[in-house]
């Protein structure tokens, strides 16, 4: 049975300061999306359940389970594991922010924030959420489609979103999936981080090249056996990625 997408421009905002919460959920609100809001993890596993939004915007400190614990909860479930999910914390600091990245969150942003920049960042993980889910929805009226994209022993599979090396199924997140398909899909070009992170976050990313330097280190320790001699993404001083074409 394929699942059906979640519920279009559901967003649940998961917060112990009710201050912020309902700041959080009128603005997004008049930004046109739907809103539940909870102050516990625990509150916001059993709602996540029950209303499958697109994304969850998770305080990393909560006063039961931490965000970190949530959001390893969700990525672990093979249904609820698909949504985005945008950390908040007021800890900036690159180890916190890497962190939060390899335990599955989509984003990361540091409080204090600018509400403005924070809704058109929940709208661009809500877009990307919603394309991926109702592609895995579309595979059974695909189901003979060949999509699949193949160098060297790497292969990537666009309509099921599964990545092999060497005959390996590889672990992606939906974020370095995609990555990897952009490169993969232009081979020997050199894309610059500013035009990387465009194609897969979005414009208003253009310049959090600490994002892509975290994604990156992820998926050539998954996919590199040896980092120093790389096989497939090759970094080019100054400039950015390109896949060994």
């Amino acid at each position: 049975m394929v699942l059906a997408p979640p519920a279009k421009e559901r967003i649940l905002v998961v917060d112990d300061e009710p201050a912020l919460r309902e700041r959080l959920t009128f603005h997004l609100r008049e930004a046109g999306f739907e809103v539940d809001a909870v102050g516990s993890g625990q509150a916001a596993l059993v709602l996540a359940a029950k209303v499958r939004p697109a994304v969850i915007v998770l305080d990393l400190m909560l006063p039961d389970l931490s965000g970190t614990e949530v959001c390893r909860t969700l990525r672990a479930d093979p249904i609820l594991g698909e949504m985005g999910v945008m950390m908040l914390s007021t800890r900036g600091d690159e180890p916190d922010r890497v962190l939060g990245f390899e335990v599955g969150a989509d984003d990361y942003v540091v409080k204090p924030f600018s509400v403005r920049e924070l809704v058109m960042r929940i709208r661009a993980l809500a877009r990307r959420t919603t394309h991926r889910l109702a592609a895995r929805a579309a595979r059974s009226t695909a189901a003979g489609a060949d999509r699949t994209l193949r160098w060297r022993g790497l292969e990537v599979d666009a309509l099921r979103h599964r990545v092999h090396v060497d005959g390996t199924e590889l672990q992606l997140r939906p974020l370095e999936f995609k990555l990897v398909q952009v490169l993969l899909e232009h081979p020997g070009r050199v894309f610059t981080r500013s035009q990387l992170l465009q194609e897969v976050w979005g414009p208003s990313y253009s310049a959090e090249s600490h994002y892509l330097r975290v994604f990156m280190a992820q998926i050539r320790r998954k996919l590199e056996p040896d980092p120093s001699h790389p096989r497939y993404f090759i970094p080019e001083p100054g400039m950015g990625y390109r896949f060994e074409g």
